[in-house]
């Protein structure tokens, strides 16, 4: 009878472990969601600014290419007709 006493504690004890594992992987994986949802927040901010750096960026080199086709459009109208012959040639094969 010792002995199934001592079994049943062994096994009680083991539930109990089992549990605090169980409740310590929860705390856990609730911990790691937690994280995740900052770290796609922090990557979502950083895509917005790089967006608006680019299209800032963007808006500034068309406003340099419109200035200096203004100002030279001979050249860009050379420059336009060099490129279309190149691509022109490339297409060909």
């Amino acid at each position: 009878m010792a002995e199934l006493k001592t079994a049943s504690g062994q096994t009680t004890g083991a539930r109990v472990k089992a549990e605090i594992a169980a409740d310590d992987l929860s705390a856990q994986v609730t911990a790691l969601r937690e994280d995740l949802a900052r770290l796609s927040e922090s990557v979502v901010a950083l895509g917005q600014g790089a967006k608006t750096a680019v299209a800032d960026e963007a808006s500034v080199m068309t406003e340099r290419v419109r200035e200096k086709v203004r100002e030279e459009p001979i050249f860009a109208l050379a420059v336009t007709a060099g490129i279309a012959y190149v691509f022109g040639l490339m297409s060909r094969r």
